[in-house]
């Protein structure tokens, strides 16, 4: 297996590699953060499984077999408890049989091994962009979701002019904005016109009312939830920070809250 070239994947995912191979899997430990991933490595499927409990993860590569358990242990896992895992087999023990069988469980890729870290980045860069191009269209329906005009700014009066200006200062910023104004003052085109205005124009802008989100599922409609995460999660939810990462979310009426929630979104926020 050759070294991989550094930092080619645009994407950064959360990556579940799980091989018994140290060599494998020692170099993809060190090779995958070097690509802009986070990487959690496990040597058992049963090691995996439990990763796959306490954490979620965008892609996971599998080898087939191991001692002491198969690869298809994880992966009936993922498919009942993370269906929004992406997941690649890799194997040197594989056949078609196993390439077939993976693919109609919902496998995204097949790599039979020996597997090159470039196939590995091509495999994830692929990933990466359909899990872009899904959460673009989530951002899409939730804006056709919403009754809402252009984000043009209209007005010649001083105000306006001084606004104006306020954005185009903002905009090239990586920085949270604290809006304020009056309801139906247009603090949501204000929003979106510095999103426009900044180096995220192509991401996702999701705005969310606040206080339109029932108490119960303000967490989960933040920061997504797993199926079976508690009662009536039927399916897997992906959270409206997931859905605009790397864009903007526009949080209206944020003051609607729960005073427990909003020290919550301000820790996020804090965290970066």
């Amino acid at each position: 297996m050759e070294l991989a070239v550094a930092g080619t994947n645009k994407h950064k995912l959360r990556v579940l590699f799980v091989d018994d191979d140290e060599s494998i899997s020692g170099l993809l430990e060190s090779e995958l953060p070097r690509m802009g991933h986070t990487a959690t490595i496990c040597r058992t499927p049963s090691e995996a499984v439990n990763a796959i409990k306490s954490n979620t993860f965008d892609a996971a590569i599998i080898d087939l077999r191991m001692p002491g358990g198969s690869g298809w242990e994880v992966i009936d896992h993922l498919r009942d408890v993370s269906p929004e895992t992406d997941y690649v087999i890799s194997t040197g023990h594989g056949s078609m049989d196993d390439a077939i069988r993976a693919v109609r469980l919902g496998a995204y890729d097949f790599l039979p091994k020996p597997v090159s870290l470039f196939e590995i980045a091509a495999v994830l860069q692929r990933i990466g962009d359909r899990k872009a191009l899904k959460n673009k269209n989530l951002a899409l329906e939730n804006r056709l979701q919403r009754v809402e005009g252009r984000s043009d700014l209209i007005g010649e009066s001083a105000a306006m002019h001084r606004v104006r200006k306020l954005i185009d200062k903002i905009a090239p910023t990586d920085s949270a904005v604290l809006i304020l104004g009056e309801t139906g003052t247009g603090k949501e085109m204000v929003a979106r016109r510095i999103h426009e205005q900044s180096e995220r124009a192509s991401a996702p802008f999701v705005a969310v009312n606040c206080g339109a989100i029932p108490e119960n599922l303000v967490e989960s409609e933040f920061f997504g939830h797993r199926k079976g995460a508690f009662t009536g999660a039927d399916t897997a939810r992906t959270g409206l920070f997931e859905v605009a990462n790397g864009g903007t979310l526009f949080l209206d009426e944020l003051g609607e809250l729960d005073k427990s929630m909003q020290v919550k979104l301000l820790r996020f926020l804090e965290s970066g």
